[in-house]
């Protein structure tokens, strides 16, 4: 009897016996049809066929009806009974014959899509709904391929190490499975069971399973344009597209509209293609629609998108697969991509535990990277194609080649060599893969300065890095040597940084930096090397005031977790004050001379030789933060609330012979508020004042960052016109606010011509207030967007409330900046 119950017990830990489906999917001239759906007809099941149109399914045994669907094609329905032993089933789909026997235009008179697209519009929000509770399985296959690619780059030859030579390559090759969730109004959640990335067995594949939902009426795309993109059946989607009625065809009982989608005008962030609506219902059948650069898309050059839906209930039609095609060129860089998603096993009422939806809106599962060959082989709904096996073959067995330590060895020494761009331009960098260590230098082109006080200078500095762990980056150690040579002062400073990050999931960095060095007055350096020597020099304009300290500066930096930081410090500087040694120029402005080197707008005689014991403690606050969510660590993914800070800074006197007392506080918001077709507006609040000041120099001021140079500074920091220390103070209040919204193109895409150039207009104000009524405020408007990275305003700047004049600024991302790190 015993031998019976644990028999029928291990029966209860066994599925029932299921047989496999494998077949091809081709149309009727014998292409392959990749990535069309086969599913089980008013089933949760199904799968995608792969490049070649071949696909496999496994169910229990059985009798089944299975479709097989392709965008454009009539669908194909075969019954099957399912056995142990394997089964082939093809099928051979012909193109969707549309028909327009019905349908009587009349001169002058209205295409019959219109109408079908406005039933459309009106049911959008009940379909939209329909999806709006689930859960499902998916599957997710990325890959990312070059046609060509350059010899060499920016001055380097271009070398992949992967052994092939040929211009044709997958660069990128992922799978991945896992539960995706949602629940109204906004929550969503992937629990990702298992990942894998082609060479990289420590890597988390991307899973990028999201529904793009056209039910919606602005398509969120991250990265690709801030606005969003604009639905064919949107409210307000009439005033942006063109519909064209090409027929309409009969499956399974239901009459589905074929309709060609056109943007109205070029430059609007609109889809171009075919969206099949169900007639009756007004529901989405299937769709075919392509993004161009002319829809304003950044990064991408086209990116096409597929869906396939199918009725799951009587009243509910669920997705069956998506496949994203995306294509780039850049500087000879030929790419292209796809990613298919295939979803199966819905559950339209699937229920949750009260705390399932929290802010980790991504998990990935330990040990979710570390499935074997024959895993994937049972679960992978779509085989692989042969290029993708090779691929994975390949780069997984060149993976355990370099664990070899003479391989790295090699590997090092063909990659560390100097180059003439890299001393003079961009920096060099060698690495000791084995002991995971890199040494970074600075080029020589920002080695090279001049300021009054040192004349030309020589700034030599470099970095060592070691990554402490193998998975996690921002595990490390890092050091960082400065050395600086003023010419004509004939004056030598250094200093060291060291700081160490440490933790599991969230994250604790300290730091340690001292010297004898040079710092501007304003210590967050509203003026940068570059600018300062072109003032100097072309313009007799010595904006840059220093002087000099021994100093040594201990940080402590802690992730608290749910969006919550923690910073302080403790520092000390011996000051004391520096004079020009130099008077030289490259052009004699008339009646202007050199000032001298202090702040003349707060001084009249040169700081006195002091020391300085300081104590920062800071709270930065982001509620609501989103989260990627692996085994061991955390990603942000930010939040839909403002960032919060709040902070002290505490001069202590007598301590190491300390000479300054004050107490002061900050508290600021800030936040990127997306407006969608309506830009994105950002703007950072602050306000603080002195507790107390019985004893304040000037380094320890409230210093607003200024600017008086044409090279812009970061404006939601910053000040563009106003003189760098005019309003520097130790008043018990102050308040500071900087705005700018990016238009984004909403403007500038109605001007015929003007709008091919994809250049954006931003505008905003930054302002300033002090107790005692004092104030100073800018407007400012101006094009980003030029050649993508160069933004130019024109700033009108007002004292007092009155008008100073306006001033021209431009900026380069990441290139030129007024300021001393690049906006």
């Amino acid at each position: 009897m015993r031998i019976v119950v644990c028999f029928l017990l291990l029966l209860g830990f066994f599925p029932a016996f299921s047989g496999t489906i494998s077949g091809f999917v081709k149309d009727d001239a014998g292409k392959p049809l990749a990535y069309a759906s086969v599913y089980v007809k008013n089933g949760r099941e199904g799968t995608t066929t792969g490049v070649n149109g071949n696909f496999q399914l496994n169910l229990p045994n059985g009798e089944y009806t299975l479709i097989a669907q392709y965008v454009g094609y009539a669908r194909q329905e075969k019954t099957i009974t399912v056995v142990a032993e394997p089964q082939k089933l093809d099928f051979i789909l012909t193109l969707q014959q549309v028909s327009l026997n019905e349908v009587v235009v009349r001169p002058g008179g209205e295409d019959p899509a219109y109408e079908i697209i406005r039933n459309a519009i009106k049911k959008r929000k009940d379909h939209l709904q329909e999806l709006d509770h689930f859960s499902s399985e998916v599957y997710t296959k990325e890959q990312l391929q070059l046609r060509n690619f350059p010899d060499k780059f920016m001055g380097k030859k271009v070398d992949f190490e992967d052994g092939d030579t040929s211009k044709r390559k997958i660069l990128y090759l992922s799978e991945t499975v896992a539960k995706y969730s949602i629940r109204p109004p906004d929550k969503s959640k992937l629990e990702v069971l298992s990942t894998r990335v082609s060479g990289s067995s420590n890597s988390f594949g991307l899973s990028l399973p999201q529904i793009i939902n056209f039910y919606e009426n602005n398509i969120e795309a991250g990265g690709l344009n801030p606005r969003g993109f604009i639905s064919p059946i949107s409210d307000n989607a009439l005033n942006f597209y063109k519909y064209h009625f090409e027929g309409s065809f009969w499956e399974d009982g239901v009459e589905v509209n074929r309709i060609k989608v056109t943007p109205k005008r070029k430059f609007e962030p609109v889809f171009s293609g075919y969206i099949m609506i169900v007639e009756n219902e007004w529901r989405i059948h299937s769709l075919q629609l392509k993004l161009l650069k002319s829809s304003q898309m950044q990064v991408l050059d086209t990116l096409t998108i597929e869906q396939l839906y199918a009725p799951l209930t009587k009243n509910a039609w669920v997705i069956r697969n998506q496949v994203l095609y995306p294509a780039i060129k850049f500087f000879g860089f030929d790419a292209f991509g796809s990613s298919v998603t295939v979803y199966s096993k819905f559950n339209l009422d699937a229920e949750f535990a009260p705390k399932y939806f929290n802010n980790a809106v991504v998990k990935y599962y330990e040990g979710s990277n570390r499935k074997g060959a024959e895993y994937w082989d049972s679960v992978r709904p779509l085989p692989l194609q042969p290029e993708e096996m090779l691929d994975f073959h390949r780069k997984d067995s060149l993976e355990q080649v370099r664990k070899n330590p003479r391989y790295l060895d090699s590997l090092d020494r063909l990659r560390n060599k100097v180059s003439v761009t890299g001393i003079l331009f961009t920096g060099e960098s060698f690495e000791r893969q084995k002991k995971r260590e890199t040494y970074s230098f600075n080029p020589l082109l920002q080695a090279v300065s001049f300021n009054t006080v040192e004349g030309w200078l020589l700034n030599i500095s470099g970095s060592y890095s070691k990554r402490i762990d193998s998975t996690d980056i921002r595990k490390m150690l890092f050091i960082r040597p400065v050395m600086r040579y003023g010419f004509s002062s004939q004056k030598f400073y250094g200093k060291l940084e060291g700081s160490y990050s440490y933790g599991k999931k969230e994250l604790s960095t300290v730091s340690l930096v001292g010297g004898k060095y040079v710092f501007q007055y304003n210590n967050n350096n509203p003026i940068g090397t570059f600018a300062n020597t072109l003032a100097s020099l072309f313009w007799e304009q010595n904006y840059m005031k220093l002087y000099e300290a021994g100093f040594i500066k201990f940080s402590y930096t802690k992730e608290l977790g749910n969006g919550l930081n923690l910073l302080s410090r403790l520092q000390y500087q011996d000051r004391a004050p520096l004079e020009n040694s130099t008077s030289q120029t490259w052009r004699n402005v008339k009646d202007r001379t050199y000032t001298p080197n202090y702040p003349v707008e707060i001084m009249n005689a040169p700081m006195e030789k002091h020391q300085a014991v300081i104590l920062d403690i800071g709270l930065t606050w982001r509620p609501g933060v989103k989260y990627i969510e692996f085994p061991d660590r955390k990603m942000n993914l930010g939040s839909k609330y403002p960032l919060f800070s709040f902070g002290f800074s505490k001069g202590i006197k007598d301590l190491l012979g300390s000479d300054i007392d004050y107490l002061k506080w900050e508290a600021g918001i800030k936040d990127d508020l997306n407006f969608k077709l309506g830009g994105e507006l950002q703007y950072n609040i602050s306000a603080g004042g002195f507790l107390q000041h019985q004893t304040v120099q000037v380094p320890d001021y409230k210093h607003f960052n200024g600017n008086q140079v044409a090279l812009a500074t970061n404006y939601l920091s910053s000040f563009q016109a106003l003189p760098y220390y005019q309003y520097s103070n130790t008043e018990s209040i102050w308040f500071e606010g900087h705005l700018e919204h990016h238009f984004n193109g909403l403007l500038t895409n109605k001007i015929p011509g003007f709008r091919s150039f994809n250049w954006y207009l931003v505008g905003g104000a930054n302002g300033l207030w002090l107790d005692g009524n004092k104030h100073y405020e800018e407007l400012f408007l101006g094009l980003e967007n030029i050649f993508k990275i160069i933004r130019a305003d024109v700033v009108w700047s007002f004292d007092q409330g009155h008008y100073q004049g306006a001033f021209f600024r431009i900026s380069a991302r990441g290139i030129l900046s007024g300021s001393g790190s690049a906006e």
